[in-house]
């Protein structure tokens, strides 16, 4: 394909412009092509042109995948897309072909790179191509009958085809080659490895929302289960998608339990992806003895989703009269309402059939030292498989081809072909017929040269990463890989258990960005790791974070530094904040009267989990004497007092306390807290003292009051009685009669 920047001719590789072509549709801001496409493009919000604004494009596509057969017509297709302002002046294209084959690997790339030096071509047919509108493209075709002279009698081979036509400006060219197939040729096995995965995410796993929109009809995922299904592709699996559906039990969404259905009903050979598709080479080069995986699941189900449903009256009904049988010895009652939570082997079940220990580093990213460390790795007793590209081999490197089953040392591989996976992932995200069957033709270049070269062994081929592809193209390049001349297709344990061969690993660059963010989250890892032992289940903190782990190392986020930056950051601050959400509420200075008290103080938790604490409290004087270890119980979501109790002893001062929160493992938890008191133990004395002479003194008070009362009491009897006698005498007196005058009369003398 070609691509004129503003009218001005210019001559590429067709597949290399189709690579360009992918890789505006992840960078809209780019106004010139690019030389690489990202594994996993960005989906765009709204349709984005195929070329760069300003540019035309001239495609030659050979229809059949660029394969003639002896008998058959060539027949290719000749798109022209524009992209400028004006429309194109009509033009006729003139079809050239080579009659002497291509020489090998290096011939051809160096033909569709549009090095034609060395290359001799006839013209053998012409198209008239009308004006292109602006923001629109249009095909023609050419046909050259197979009892042309320049056409017949072409030995097996691979033939260069140039198609051009002529501007004001120069000359615009498009390259391309053409498969003549041996007629006799012997087949050569070839395995297509198909992932199966969905878009970066930044959380652990996909949520019921995402589920629903990938599995709907026309979802991502849909399409991908589409494109595989009814092809002999090596189905490459992330696992953290039949997780996310099972975590969610009976909530589950219906399109979600049918996809998963489907996947397992597959009859593919398949391996299980890194969790999140995570990059394993940072995780290595960070140290690990091996790839991480998934801890837990446990925090993202809940009990309700889990819970058995209940047998209906209809089977109890049809069941057969039980029969008589001894007592059974008493067990222990199982609640039928309790909830039963899948283990982690079946949440990341792919389904039948699927191999383990089988590892996908990143092409050209795998150097000799990871691919030491990944050999060594045994699971199940099984030994490891490492996927690597052709181009990461000595010889795949010098243009050489490379058989899928390899050994590096002691580490067992699976090298795919680097110049025809290539080809074909391109060719897989692209929509277009004409522009996907550019690329499809130098695929099959490639195969024809690689079967040829192989010396009977079989081959690996694989479309790539991108989650975003149509199922009408993905199956359509796996059908092209698959029927290519001369091959048939194999299963992942067919190439695992085919001939072996030596494989000299290049060295790769070390990945320093990805490396050191890989360690810095395995040191967090470690900080929640000993944080959560606050809580009676550990895994409710440490399985999502290792979730997360994954899902931030997965190779999708490749296609996105910025985004990827920026999702690391959000992680590790929401780490931090985790840390601290357990803590104490900071105390005021206390002031301390009396020698046996207790003082109270106050803890934070921020976490949807109670969690289990000790306060240790440390004087650092001998004036309290302070229980030191203090267990507590704190609330979810809530602040929780905690009382210490204490003994003043005799005198008085100033005394500081620190306070640590630890877990029962005797981890710190949150900072530590010093608090003063000051401690006025004598004032107890002084104050019971003073409350006795108080009290003494009422009580004396009220004794003389009494008695005081009860004296009133006696002398007011005294004298009453007193004037009662006198007032009896008196009247005995008066009532005594006639003597008295007499008597009156002698007192008075």
């Amino acid at each position: 394909m070609t691509v004129i920047p503003s009218g001005r001719p210019a001559r590429r590789r067709v597949p290399r412009a189709a690579t360009v072509v992918v890789a505006i549709l992840t960078a809209l801001a780019l106004l010139t092509p690019t030389g690489a496409v990202a594994d996993t493009p960005t989906p765009s919000p709204t349709p984005a042109p195929p070329i760069p604004a300003g540019t035309t494009a001239f495609t030659l596509a050979p229809i059949s995948n660029g394969v003639v057969r002896p008998g058959d017509p060539l027949v290719v297709s000749l798109t022209l897309q524009n992209e400028t302002l004006t429309p194109t002046a009509p033009v006729t294209a003139t079809l050239a072909l080579g009659r002497a084959p291509l020489a090998g690997r290096t011939a051809l790339t160096a033909w569709l790179d549009g090095e034609e030096a060395g290359v001799t071509t006839q013209a053998v047919a012409t198209a008239a191509m009308e004006s292109v509108p602006s923001g629109s493209s249009r095909v023609a075709a050419a046909r050259v009958e197979a009892d042309d002279p320049l056409l017949s009698g072409l030995a097996p081979g691979v033939y260069p085809l140039r198609a051009s036509y002529d501007t004001p400006s120069g000359t615009v060219t498009s390259t391309s080659a053409m498969v003549v197939p041996p007629t006799d040729g012997d087949e050569v096995g070839i395995g297509v490895v198909v992932p199966i995965a969905a878009d970066p995410i930044a959380q652990g796993l996909l949520t019921a929302d995402q589920l629903t929109e990938l599995t709907a009809p026309g979802g991502a995922l849909t399409a991908q289960l589409d494109g595989v299904e009814g092809t002999a592709a090596i189905l490459a699996v992330d696992p953290a998608i039949p997780a996310a559906i099972r975590v969610l039990g009976s909530s589950a969404p219906e399109t979600a339990t049918a996809w998963l259905e489907r996947l397992e009903d597959l009859p593919n050979s398949r391996f299980a992806l890194q969790f999140g598709d995570a990059d394993v080479v940072p995780q290595i080069e960070s140290g690990l003895a091996r790839p991480l995986a998934p801890t837990s699941l446990r925090a993202y189900m809940q009990p309700a989703d889990f819970v058995p449903e209940p047998e209906s009256d209809s089977d109890s009904d049809s069941a057969p009269p039980a029969q008589a049988t001894p007592t059974p010895t008493p067990t222990e009652a199982v609640d039928p309402e309790a909830p039963v939570y899948p283990t982690l082997p079946e949440l990341l079940d792919i389904g039948a059939g699927s191999r383990t220990a089988v590892y996908w580093p990143v092409s050209g990213t795998a150097g000799p030292a990871v691919v030491d460390s990944l050999g060594d790795i045994r699971i199940d007793d099984q030994a490891s498989l490492t996927l690597l590209s052709s181009a990461s081999t000595a010889v795949g490197s010098a243009g050489g081809t490379v058989p899928a089953h390899g050994r590096a040392g002691d580490a067992e591989l699976l090298v795919y072909d680097a110049d025809v996976s290539d080809a074909l992932a391109v060719a897989s995200g692209l929509e277009e017929p004409p522009l996907r069957g550019a690329a499809l033709a130098e695929a099959t270049a490639y195969l024809a040269f690689a079967t040829a070269e192989s010396g009977g062994a079989p081959l690996l081929v694989s479309l790539g990463r991108n989650p975003d592809r149509s199922r009408v193209a993905l199956g359509t390049t796996i059908g092209a890989a698959t029927s290519a001349p001369d091959v048939t297709p194999f299963t992942l344990g067919g190439l695992a258990n085919s001939a072996v061969s030596e494989v000299e690993i290049e060295d790769a660059p070390e990945e320093t960005v990805r490396v050191d963010v890989a360690s810095a989250l395995l040191q967090d890892e470690g900080e929640l790791a000993r944080f959560a032992t606050i809580l009676d289940d550990t895994s409710l903190l440490t399985g999502p974070q290792r979730a997360e782990i994954l899902q931030l190392l997965g190779t999708g986020w490749l296609a996105d530094d910025a985004g990827w930056t920026a999702a690391v950051a959000d992680h590790r601050a929401a780490t931090e904040a985790t840390l601290d959400s357990v803590g104490l509420v900071p105390t005021s200075e206390i002031n301390l009267f009396g020698s046996n008290v207790g003082l109270r103080f106050w803890v934070r938790n921020d976490l949807p989990y109670p969690v289990n604490l000790v306060l240790y409290v440390t004087p650092d004087n001998l004036r309290l004497n302070v229980q030191r270890a203090n267990p507590l119980v704190a609330a979810a979501g809530s602040n929780s007092r905690v009382e210490v109790p204490v003994e003043a002893r005799v005198g008085n001062g100033e005394v500081t306390l620190e306070l640590q929160l630890r877990s029962r493992a005797s981890v710190a938890i949150g900072d530590p807290e010093s608090v003063d008191v000051n401690v006025r133990a004598e004032w107890e004395s002084f104050g019971l003292a003073a409350l006795g002479v108080v009290v003494g003194g009422l009580l004396l008070l009220g004794v003389v009051r009494t008695v005081l009362r009860l004296r009133a009491r006696r002398r007011g009897a005294d004298a009453a009685s007193d004037g009662t006698d006198r007032e009896a005498s008196v009247d005995g007196e008066v009532e005594s009669g006639d003597a008295g005058p007499d008597r009156d009369t002698e007192k008075t003398s």
